[in-house]
């Protein structure tokens, strides 16, 4: 856009100009900017107008948080992860953790927060509400099952019903019940996770974007196992693996639930440079095995400058 254009041209003027063209807000309606170069983009035949999506995560827990960024002009939402039984999550409080620099602003951000706990029915029931309500809007179902192919082609059958236009499959969150094989515990395993991404790929009939741990020595190796198995795309990364701290003056871990804690996913700025090794690692196997498939860039990012990162 004007940013490169000016950045092209000689001398302090043009920088100044890029600055304060960067800094610019840009005015929304359903998304699209109304003027200056359209961000309008086109992923796996979706039609974003533009390309900045909510991550899964607590923005996407319910209807209301939904319905707000698109309000607000995202590009897209994706879901909290949700599964078939919801009976089994039981999340704790407190569940966050926060690391501070030396001005005392947070950098690092801990979770151990599990997927979706709401009735998958009422989670169904408010992504058909919002596909009605925001027919043009990209509303992504984020996914995670057991290592059952009945439940994988359930949760995908009946998500498209309401209408949903893609999903993100969680195969990377660090805390997602790996005693059932869910989440993380799947994504490392790149053996379960060609037979579980056929499954998936067979059955869906929607863009399928698998998520990444970067918990793993390689990631290109369970990326490539996904795009051989026909995922649309890759989405990266999830959160990294954490213990946040031990409070020196109690002598508990944090975040603490009656004096224990387990590790969690690791958040926020302090991540962005892991996540751009990874996102740069996964982007050059795309562009030399797989050229048509896509790639959602996750990690850190906090300003529209991060984003374009």
């Amino acid at each position: 856009g004007r940013a490169r254009a000016a950045g092209r041209a000689r001398g302090p003027a043009a920088c100044r100009a890029a600055k304060a063209d960067l800094g610019r807000k840009a005015e929304l309606v359903n998304g699209a900017v109304t003027s200056g170069p359209s961000l309008a983009s086109t992923v796996n035949g979706l039609e974003f107008p533009n390309p900045f999506v909510i991550g899964s995560g607590p923005p996407g827990t319910n209807y209301t948080v939904m319905k707000r960024a698109f309000d607000e002009g995202w590009g897209g939402v994706i879901t909290k992860t949700v599964s078939l039984d919801s009976s089994k999550v039981i999340n704790v409080t407190p569940r966050y953790a926060k690391l501070k620099d030396g001005s005392g602003a947070v950098m690092g951000w801990e979770n151990i927060e599990l997927i979706s706990d709401r009735p998958f029915e009422t989670m169904l029931a408010e992504m058909k509400q919002l596909k009605e309500e925001y027919p043009d809007r990209i509303l992504i179902a984020s996914i995670m099952e057991e290592y059952n192919k009945d439940a994988w082609e359930e949760i995908i059958g009946r998500c498209e019903e309401v209408g949903i236009d893609a999903f993100e499959v969680n195969f990377s969150c660090p805390h997602g019940m790996p005693e059932r094989k869910m989440g993380m515990a799947m994504g490392q395993d790149c053996e379960l996770l060609e037979e579980v991404s056929g499954w998936i790929n067979g059955s869906a009939t929607v863009p399928v974007w698998s998520k990444m741990t970067p918990n793993i020595t390689d990631i290109t190796y369970p990326a490539r196992t996904c795009l051989n198995q026909g995922s649309e795309g890759i989405a990266a990364i999830n959160t990294i693996q954490s213990v946040m701290g031990v409070n020196l003056k109690t002598l508990k871990p944090e975040p603490c639930v009656e004096g224990y804690t387990t590790p969690g996913g690791y958040s926020s700025k302090a991540v962005k440079p892991i996540a751009l090794a990874k996102v740069m690692q996964i982007a050059q196997l795309i562009r030399s095995e797989f050229p048509d498939r896509s790639l959602s860039g996750i990690g850190g990012g906090g300003t529209g400058s991060d984003a374009a990162e």
